[in-house]
C-alpha cells in the first residue's frame, strides 16, 4: 500500500491478514454470541482481534450485544435503551450466559483488540465511557453504519481510536473507485482508518477494482462475514487485509495453511 495520509492507528498493526471473531466464537454452542465465553473461546484459539457489538442501558451502562432488544438472544425481553443495568445483568445469553458490560470486555482481556460496533444512539456516551475508563484506545476500532454515531462516540473520547468507514463514506468511496478517481477515494475516506465491509450488498463492493483502490488511499479492506473456506481463500488472494467470520476455527485453519496466521 501507499502510505496513508494519516498515521496508521496501532489498532491496525499488524504482521498478515486479520482475522476477526464476529461476536466471538460461539459455533455449536447454543448461540453464545457476544458472552464472554464466546469472547473467552476465540482467545484459546489464538485470537487478537474480535468484533462485538454495542447498546447503552437506561442508566448509561455500555452491553455488548448485537441486537437493540434481549429477545432474540437472552432469555430476557424489551429494549436494552429502555432497561437499567440492574434488569440487563440478570438476562442470560442462549440461557446461559450474563450480557457482558464492555468495559468488563475490554479489561478481562488488556491486550485483545475489539472492533466495536455502536449500534444504537443509547451507546454513544457509554460506549465512550467504557474505553475512557479502561484506556483501551490503542486497541479499539469504533465503527457504525451511521456515520454521526461513530463521530459523537469518538468526539467524547480524549485520545483517538481506530475506525472504520460509514455507509455513507462507504458509497463515496465506491464511487471513486469505480470512476477511477483517487482523489474522491481519498476524500470519502479521509476522516477514517479503514474499510470494513460486505464483498456486496445490492452492488459488488469487494472485488479487484476497489480493493486496489483502497490500498492506493493508504487505507485496509477488512470483509465481513465469511464462513466458507474457499471465499476465505479467494478473498486472502484478493489482497483484503482482513477477515471477519462466525467460524474462526476455519479461519485459523485457513491461514495456519497458508503461513499467515
Amino acid at each position: 500500500m501507499t502510505a496513508p495520509a494519516r498515521p496508521v492507528h496501532p489498532y491496525f498493526r499488524a504482521d498478515g491478514p486479520v482475522a476477526l471473531a464476529h461476536r466471538g466464537f460461539s459455533h455449536g454452542r447454543s448461540n453464545l454470541e457476544n458472552s464472554a465465553a464466546a469472547f473467552a473461546a476465540a482467545v484459546d484459539l489464538g485470537y487478537r482481534y474480535v468484533e462485538t457489538d454495542a447498546h447503552g442501558t437506561s442508566d448509561g451502562v455500555a452491553v455488548a450485544l448485537h441486537d437493540e432488544s434481549l429477545d432474540r438472544t437472552t432469555d430476557g425481553t424489551g429494549l436494552v435503551a429502555d432497561l437499567p443495568w440492574a434488569t440487563v445483568r440478570q438476562a442470560r445469553i442462549g440461557g446461559t450466559e450474563p450480557v457482558p458490560r464492555l468495559d468488563d470486555l475490554l479489561g478481562a482481556w488488556p491486550d485483545l483488540r475489539f472492533n466495536v460496533d455502536v449500534k444504537g444512539d443509547s451507546g454513544v456516551a457509554p460506549v465512550a465511557e467504557a474505553i475512557e475508563r479502561t484506556a483501551a484506545h490503542d486497541r479499539v476500532c469504533v465503527t457504525s453504519f451511521d456515520v454521526g454515531r461513530r463521530r459523537a462516540t469518538l468526539r467524547r473520547l480524549t485520545r483517538p481510536v481506530a475506525t472504520s468507514a460509514g455507509r455513507v463514506e462507504v458509497l463515496g468511496f465506491l464511487a471513486g473507485a469505480r470512476a477511477r478517481v483517487d482523489p474522491l477515494v481519498r476524500a470519502a475516506l479521509r476522516r477514517v482508518d479503514a474499510l470494513q465491509v460486505p464483498v456486496a450488498q445490492g452492488v459488488t463492493v469487494v472485488d479487484a477494482r476497489t480493493v486496489a483502490a483502497a490500498h492506493r488511499a493508504g487505507r485496509p479492506v477488512h470483509v465481513w462475514t465469511i464462513n466458507k473456506v474457499a471465499e476465505m481463500h479467494r478473498l486472502l488472494d484478493l489482497g483484503v487485509d482482513g477477515i471477519v467470520t462466525d467460524r474462526a476455527d476455519l479461519l485459523r485453519d485457513v491461514l495456519q495453511a497458508r503461513g499467515q496466521w
